[in-house]
């Protein structure tokens, strides 16, 4: 069996929110694998870790920009980190953030935004290397993302935003389609504002990753087992949590967060007809939340609680 150590006890409490000695029980029954563990959890009613693991903290800004071309828009979303928050409040942090977006206009790849040119021939590499020699603090310009469409508005919407357009999570929304311009920005930052706060995990149940289904429909069946429900019963009973699964993380079949009534498919469809666009649909959304799979390193008092009841084993 593998050592079931401090720092792996401190790292499945963080990222399932479960007391240390069920985390530690976890852990010993899944071999010390962390995800098998977050499973386990949940399969024993313990966790609610499917909304929790993935709030791994790290520091820095995520920057969004747009622009209009033709009758149609531009988005882009990058993801660029540091150290600590401290840096992450300086003006020259925040206005390479802002500036790696807009270049993130012109490149589909991160790979190509890193080798993009700022003015005198410097690439935004070598302005990430410089920043780290000036500040002092490692850096790295980790995630981008753009949408685009040819007819309608790529929105966008910032939480908790430190100054225009760069804030800790950022969203962009694309609705293709005709219409006033304003109406359907107005629009997308409504379904902007919606995926910051449900992170759906796909646009259509179509998108939805086979892989991830096959994982929930595992997790619910070891739960209804670990329940007592009858054998009989329990593939159906699986069928109705993973159609409701897929409900809770597929964005078009959400329930429209500023209006439960409409899901954000009818929400689309209405707008479209009330804007005389009846082929208004959403053709795209990304979300980028900072730190999302950074681990984070945590400081000392926590890791002595665990060690202390590490100690009784």
């Amino acid at each position: 069996m593998a050592e079931i150590t401090a720092a792996l006890v401190k790292e499945l409490r963080e990222r399932s929110g479960v007391g240390m000695m069920d985390c530690k029980k976890a852990l010993q029954e899944t071999n010390g694998d962390i995800d098998a563990a977050i499973d386990w959890l949940r399969a024993k009613g313990l966790s609610k870790a499917a909304k929790k693991a993935d709030r791994v903290a790290a520091e820095g800004l995520v920057a969004v920009a747009s622009k209009e071309v033709g009758a149609g828009e531009i988005g882009a979303a990058i993801e660029f980190n540091a150290e600590t928050d401290f840096v992450a409040r300086n003006e020259l942090f925040q206005n390479a953030a802002k500036s790696f977006a807009q270049l993130g206009l012109e490149h589909a790849t991160l790979e190509g935004l890193h080798g993009a040119e700022l003015e005198a021939g410097k690439t935004v590499q070598d302005e990430v290397t410089n920043l780290i020699a000036t500040v002092g603090e490692n850096m790295q310009l980790r995630r981008a993302a753009r949408l685009s469409v040819e007819e309608g508005v790529v929105a966008s919407y910032v939480h908790n935003a430190v100054s225009p357009g760069v804030g800790r999570i950022g969203v962009l929304v694309a609705l293709h389609g005709g219409g006033d311009k304003a109406a359907l920005r107005e629009l997308g930052r409504k379904i902007a504002m919606h995926v910051a706060a449900t992170a759906p995990l796909s646009l259509n149940t179509d998108d939805l990753d086979p892989a991830a289904i096959e994982k929930e429909r595992q997790v619910l069946t070891e739960k209804a087992k670990e329940e007592g429900r009858p054998e009989n019963m329990i593939a159906k009973i699986v069928e109705g949590q993973i159609n409701k699964f897929q409900k809770d993380v597929v964005l078009t079949k959400q329930p429209f967060v500023m209006n439960p009534d409409v899901t954000i498919e009818q929400l689309v469809a209405d707008t479209g007809k009330e804007l005389g666009a009846p082929g208004l649909h959403l053709a795209g959304f990304v979300r980028l939340a900072l730190g999302e799979g950074v681990e984070k390193v945590e400081g000392p008092d926590f890791a002595a609680e665990v060690a202390s009841m590490m100690g009784g084993n």
